[in-house]
């Protein structure tokens, strides 16, 4: 059986680099959103141990994580849908069309699980624009990488 070069990724390879891809994306997230809080209660002049630091973002890409991938996901699946019906037609921007789909479909569904959140938040890191922007920077590297993972073989 000879292999085609132009052959389309398989579905298997799709749906395990769109996990990876998450994984990234789901991962920065919780720890943008770990880093933010822990530099909200250093602020309040408490220290927070080397150890603390380490053993809070643990716990948060274990706790946190999960939830936010499932956002992401839900975020990425029409967004993402977009990306690649534009990159048919513009294939030489396919990996930029998905890095900027996937930040804007995740401040988009971060705004609206706020809106439903009986909290101003949901997401205290973005509460402004510097961890709303950073939060959608690790979703479009992860969207990126996706577009990367995920293209036809030259």
């Amino acid at each position: 059986m000879s292999v085609n070069p132009m052959k389309k990724p398989s579905w298997r390879r799709r749906i395990g680099a769109l996990l990876l891809a998450l994984l990234v994306a789901a991962a920065w997230g919780a720890l943008v959103q770990t880093r933010s809080n822990l530099a909200a209660i250093g602020a309040l002049g408490v220290e927070i141990s080397p150890a603390v630091h380490v053993a809070t973002s643990l716990k948060d890409l274990a706790g946190f994580g999960p939830a936010y991938a499932a956002m992401l996901l839900a975020a990425w699946l029409p967004s993402l849908a977009v990306a690649a019906w534009l990159a048919r037609r513009h294939p030489e921007m396919r990996t930029t069309l998905y890095a900027v789909a996937a930040g804007i479909g995740t401040m988009v569904a971060i705004r609206a699980v706020d809106a439903m959140a009986p909290m101003p938040v949901l997401i205290d890191a973005t509460r402004g624009w510097g961890g709303m922007l950073a939060m959608a920077a690790g979703s479009a590297v992860g969207g990126g990488l996706l577009a990367h993972w995920t293209r036809r073989p030259r």
